[in-house]
């Protein structure tokens, strides 16, 4: 067996629940990014580190800094909006349009236009796409077999993508594209020696992508595809791992606590543990001073504390503290209340079953931390009505 593969019919044992939960997660940095992994935890001691023009970002004020009072280079290279730009933005289209490459008027345009479907009343319209898949793809637990949760994660946030977007196509097929477009863009945009193809590759996976949805050169539809399957396959899986390995489903089986269990678990997961921004102006990060044109690399899951506390809905981290995963100010990640809504009804399907982990396989070749596979079995029978 790789030893990317691990079987556990039961959780490992030693050390308490939340050790062995933390082991298990700690798997999806080493297997995709040791080495990144390896000097952002050395470095995490000190609150804002640099080295030359680069600026390692790991404490919650210093983090919040940046992305509020920083004036903040959004198109530059190695940053999350010049990787959409380049991967999603139609050549005809040079000024993106992809929230994450604009400011200002532009961008609260763009938000205005998301509002609607990933407001209140937008989430509960999507809620009625993926609950019954939910019911439908878990009802083999009651039966002793084994469900694929990364499987599932993907094949939902397909089905998201699709009602957002009004595709036809198969949820995932989508949830395919989305991933290889968001895997292609990070490795065209990777620091360092060129990367033969990369571009190119980055591209054919767009327009791929964007043939799926039907939405023509829209950027911004190819953006959203985008970033609601790589978080959620990143997310959900994982969540569902910490569940089992921690016996958190005490909690997720409580209406009182399964909304803060849901924020904890976005938090200790982290999907997209590290933003990588450039300062357009000098300034300052922690009391450290930055200078126009330096890299920021703004470590998200120490600036939450993920690496020191573990999930637990009964003394929940500070929410100004658990929400920055979401990003802070008027960038602050549009699909935040999507996120928790659809992680608490994942975990409150879930919670009956019990679920434990049998197999678990690193994705090596994801944009974000993630499972590959994740599969679960019921840890109890399902009891009967």
């Amino acid at each position: 067996m790789s030893a990317a593969v691990r079987r556990d019919p039961v959780p490992a044992a030693g050390g308490t629940g939340a050790a062995r939960a933390r082991r298990r997660d700690r798997q999806v940095y080493l297997r995709s990014h040791p080495v990144l992994f390896a000097l952002l935890a050395a470095a995490r001691r000190r609150p804002v580190l640099r080295i030359g023009r680069t600026l390692l970002v790991h404490d919650a004020d210093a983090y919040r800094e940046v992305l509020t009072r920083l004036p903040l280079d959004r198109t530059a290279a190695g940053t999350t909006g010049a990787a959409a730009r380049s991967a999603l933005g139609p050549a005809e289209q040079p000024h993106g349009g992809m929230l994450f490459d604009q400011e200002g008027d532009e961008h609260r345009s763009g938000r205005r236009g998301l509002a609607k479907d990933l407001g209140t009343f937008g989430v509960e319209r999507l809620r009625a796409v993926w609950q019954p898949l939910l019911v439908r793809r878990l009802e083999p637990l009651a039966m002793g077999e084994e469900v694929d949760l990364a499987a599932l994660a993907r094949e939902l946030s397909g089905s998201v993508v699709c009602a957002l977007t009004g595709s036809g196509a198969s949820p995932s097929a989508v949830a395919a594209a989305a991933a290889d477009a968001a895997a292609a863009s990070i490795r065209s945009e990777l620091p360092g020696l060129p990367r033969r193809g990369a571009r190119a590759e980055a591209a054919r996976a767009a327009a791929r992508l964007r043939q799926l949805l039907g939405t023509g050169d829209d950027a911004l539809s190819a953006m959203v595809a985008v970033a609601a399957v790589n978080t959620t396959v990143a997310a959900l899986p994982r969540a569902a791992a910490w569940c089992a390995d921690a016996q958190l489903w005490d909690q997720a089986a409580d209406d009182a606590l399964r909304g803060p269990l849901a924020d904890e678990l976005l938090r200790v997961t982290a999907a997209s543990p590290l933003l990588p921004r450039v300062a357009a102006a000098n300034g300052a990060a922690g009391g450290c001073p930055v200078r126009a044109g330096d890299r920021l690399l703004l470590v998200a899951r120490h600036a939450v504390g993920a690496h020191r506390s573990a999930p637990d809905a009964r003394r929940p981290a500070a929410p100004d503290v658990a929400h920055l995963v979401f990003g802070a100010g008027p960038h602050t990640c549009p699909g935040a209340r999507l996120a928790r809504v659809q992680l608490a009804d994942v975990l409150q399907t879930l919670a009956p079953y019990r679920p434990v982990v049998v197999r678990a396989e690193a994705d090596r070749r994801a944009a974000l931390p993630s499972w590959r596979t994740l599969t679960v079995r019921a840890g109890r029978p399902l009891p009967r009505a």
